[in-house]
């Protein structure tokens, strides 16, 4: 195996999926999972420059602008010039893909196609916890107390976002956000999509594109 540094990306609408994909990749592989949620998170808590002009928008029920997330996540990934890693969340659009260009070559790019009847389902069944950012949903991974955080006790609740009918504008508009972004790792044959309901099916297909790339650490089975 090369001893190059595995650049991955994972892409898909809300609901597809994609944490799930993304832990069992990192796990698998040893790939360290980049979230920008996460970093957006913890940016926020610890009230830095770039937490706090995130947290004006998304207090507004604002998307954060390209120029905050880009700024956020090139300072994430100088920290990491040395390690494998897959990016969750980022680029989302055609501006964070060319900044992402400018300090790197991607060597994989996976897109979930998940149908919308199951994407819709999937999140007027999911429920958080805020401060942490735990994700229950209450068909495969529910809370052991109806409402309850496994962790903390503390209530969950349901995003305004994730009601029925905001999720169908949310996922209209990921999809015309999304176009460019996959239209453009496809012409360079870096883009590998993957379609189905059950991410379990999906996993084994996934599983065998990395080992491809960089040798496993623990085998598909162990799911």
């Amino acid at each position: 195996m090369a001893s190059k540094l595995l650049r991955a990306v994972i892409l898909g609408p809300p609901g597809s999926g994609k944490g799930t994909v993304c832990q069992r990749i990192a796990q698998s592989f040893g790939l360290q999972h980049l979230s920008s949620g996460h970093f957006l998170r913890e940016n926020i808590k610890a009230n830095t420059e770039v937490g706090d002009m995130a947290k004006q928008y998304i207090e507004k029920g604002l998307l954060v602008p390209d120029h905050v997330i880009t700024r956020l996540m090139m300072s994430e990934l100088e920290n990491r010039r040395s390690q494998h890693w897959l990016l969750d969340g980022f680029p989302r659009t055609l501006v964070q893909a060319e900044a992402l260009d400018r300090i790197c070559e991607l060597d994989l790019v996976i897109t979930l196609n998940i149908p919308f009847e199951t994407l819709k389902d999937r999140l007027s069944r999911r429920w958080i916890h805020p401060p942490s950012g735990r994700v229950y949903n209450l068909d495969f991974n529910p809370p052991h107390v109806h409402g309850i955080d496994d962790v903390t006790g503390e209530p969950l609740i349901q995003q305004e976002d994730d009601k029925p009918e905001a999720v169908a504008a949310r996922l209209r508009q990921y999809k015309d956000v999304a176009k460019p972004v996959i239209e453009l790792y496809k012409s360079r044959g870096v883009l590998h999509q993957f379609s189905g309901t059950e991410t379990n099916k999906i996993w084994p297909y996934v599983y065998t594109l990395f080992s491809n790339k960089i040798t496993p650490i623990q085998s598909k089975e162990a799911y």
